[in-house]
């Protein structure tokens, strides 16, 4: 069995998108998956199929985004990366020296578009961004929700703090697949 790290875009967020996250686990659970596991109410899962590699990730993807569809009555964004993917990330971070709840990884559904940092716009409160494998990297000194900084490249992705992303990779890695 192959472990993905799923990651839903916008539940749980300002009173939107409400999903507890055990009707997510209850999904995909009837979608077939093993090893069903949540990491705090933010859309952050962990499951097992017998699909690997990015084949594996785009069926997982695909599966729970139509069951999700069918929740909701509505588009909910997923993303799934394998741990290998999700510990290289970690590992890349930009900003080693800075606290983990002050960067953000924003997950994209593929590599950044070749203008990702010149069409940032931003009100300028010191914050820095950063290109990444299959994601982009933000440095918000004084913290994500004061931020007028705005990223066109991340409107189909989702964000992870740094402390967030470590405690996923934790996981993953502890899984035998």
């Amino acid at each position: 069995m192959t472990t993905h790290v799923v990651l839903l875009r916008a539940v749980n967020v300002g009173g939107t998108g409400k999903l507890p996250m055990a009707d997510l686990r209850r999904i995909a659970l009837e979608a077939g998956y093993t090893g069903v596991e949540t990491y705090i109410a933010s859309g952050n899962l962990l499951l097992e199929s017998g699909a690997a590699g990015p084949e594996g990730e785009t069926a997982v993807a695909h599966a729970l985004e139509a069951a999700l569809e069918a929740y909701a009555g509505g588009p909910v964004g997923v993303l799934v990366r394998g741990p290998a993917e999700l510990r290289r990330v970690l590992d890349a971070n930009p900003f080693p020296a800075e606290p983990g709840n002050r960067v953000a990884v924003l997950f994209l559904p593929g590599a950044p578009p070749s203008d990702a940092l010149e069409t940032v716009t931003r009100a300028d409160d010191g914050e820095q961004v950063r290109l990444g494998e299959r994601a982009l990297y933000v440095h918000y000194p004084n913290g994500m929700g004061r931020s007028r900084l705005r990223i066109p490249a991340a409107a189909r992705g989702t964000a992870r703090n740094l402390n967030t992303v470590a405690a996923l990779v934790r996981l993953a890695q502890a899984r035998p697949g």
